[in-house]
């Protein structure tokens, strides 16, 4: 089509000028790409919710899924009071594990000295188990305060993010930086325009991996002491009194709390970063 927009190749089409239009995936699309897993998910709960009746396997070993949504619907409001005291440590432990972690990336960065002393250490306490955090910040902080959940889960998103701020500061392509010396370019810019966009997927990976890892620190931190108005307690406590289906009814909020935190960074990576989505899906 002359003067107007029509097909071109591929199925794009041609603004004036001959520009290719990249329209966005399509509703169709999307339930295409969601629909296997969706389609797992229900499958997966079916052959549970069977195996379980045909084997006749004991509560107390696997519930079926069908009497945690029970347990779920019956005891709403207690678990809606749990998660919501766990989601505060969740979130403060998450701001403080990020901001920290990409402060000391852009510190250990900069530094080369700094950064060949700091990065064996990072990558060192970085595979401390979760479970010995626990008890020295409870201890610190205050066994049934929630600045102490806050800071096992702070701890456990403080690496991931540094050590990948790290990288995708350092991963600015070489001949860009050369060309914005080549225009006499102050160090400033060339941070702000070639490394900070080369750094940005690799920190929406850091910030997918501690939205999972932030609720498990919280909750973990939880059973080692918290107020019984908490998730962590109360999957302990229902435990305790073989109510399975009640416990587990928890951890799927648990789950459900994190799978939404770390869908709500993806949707914050295509809306502010958009044209890094595919570069941190080929990173992480």
């Amino acid at each position: 089509m002359i003067g107007g927009v029509g097909p071109g190749p591929g199925g794009h089409a041609l603004a004036p000028g001959g520009l290719a239009v990249v329209r966005g995936p399509s509703l169709l699309d999307r339930v295409r790409e969601w629909l296997p897993a969706a389609v797992l998910f229900v499958s997966i709960l079916a052959a549970w919710e069977i195996a379980v009746r045909v084997f006749s396997i004991q509560q107390f070993i696997l519930p079926r899924p069908l009497a945690i949504f029970e347990q779920w619907r019956t005891h709403l409001t207690e678990l809606n009071s749990a998660a919501l005291y766990t989601f505060g440590e969740v979130i403060g432990g998450l701001l403080i594990g990020v901001i920290g972690g990409i402060v000391a990336g852009l510190v250990t960065a900069r530094y080369a000295m700094f950064r060949e002393s700091v990065m064996p250490f990072a990558v060192a306490v970085n595979s401390i188990p979760i479970i010995a955090f626990a008890p020295v910040f409870n201890n610190l902080f205050g066994l049934d305060k929630q600045l102490s959940k806050m800071m096992v889960a702070a701890a456990l998103c403080f690496f991931p993010v540094m050590i990948n701020t790290v990288r995708g500061l350092l991963s600015a392509p070489a001949p860009a930086i050369e060309l914005m010396r080549s225009y006499a370019a102050s160090s400033r810019d060339i941070f702000l325009k070639v490394r900070v966009p080369a750094a940005v997927p690799f920190v929406f990976t850091a910030l997918r991996i501690s939205a999972t890892l932030a609720t498990i620190g919280a909750v973990i931190g939880e059973y080692f002491g918290a107020p019984k108005v908490s998730l962590g307690q109360y999957i302990v406590t229902y435990t305790s009194y073989l109510n399975f289906e009640r416990a587990w009814a928890a951890i799927v909020y648990a789950c459900a709390m994190g799978i939404g935190l770390y869908v709500l960074v993806v949707v914050t990576e295509r809306l502010v970063a958009p044209w890094a989505a595919d570069r941190s899906a080929q990173i992480g």
